[in-house]
């Protein structure tokens, strides 16, 4: 069965930085690639970075040179650095795998960045 808990989230100022985690169950997690998303309110889920199994990152521009993604095989388990945090990024954050993602979405983790 699969299962995606992420964690992290919280409310920060702006120019604030926080670092998410996702632990994931029930995939063959190091040869799968993952990705994070977001869902702000009244907007669609979109991608905010994906990372290979071997470790190859790409971002949305509107993140790019602010967050890091990166994973642990070995805890199965994807990270999300944050930093320079802006109030347009203030969402819920979901991981799951790097497109196309899973019908199943975790319960995601709420991040308020206040201006």
């Amino acid at each position: 069965q699969v299962q995606l808990v992420e964690s992290g989230g919280g409310l920060v100022q702006a120019g604030g930085s926080l670092r998410l985690s996702c632990a994931a169950s029930g995939i063959i997690f190091s040869l799968t690639a993952m990705a994070w998303y977001r869902q702000a309110p009244g907007k669609q889920r979109e991608l905010v970075a994906g990372i290979t199994f071997g470790g190859s990152t790409n971002y949305a521009d509107s993140v790019k040179g602010r967050f890091t993604v990166s994973r642990d095989n070995a805890k199965n388990t994807v990270y999300l650095q944050m930093n320079s945090l802006k109030p347009e990024d203030t969402a819920v954050y979901y991981c799951n795998k790097k497109s196309p993602p899973m019908a199943y979405w975790g319960k995601g983790t709420l991040v308020t960045v206040s201006s």
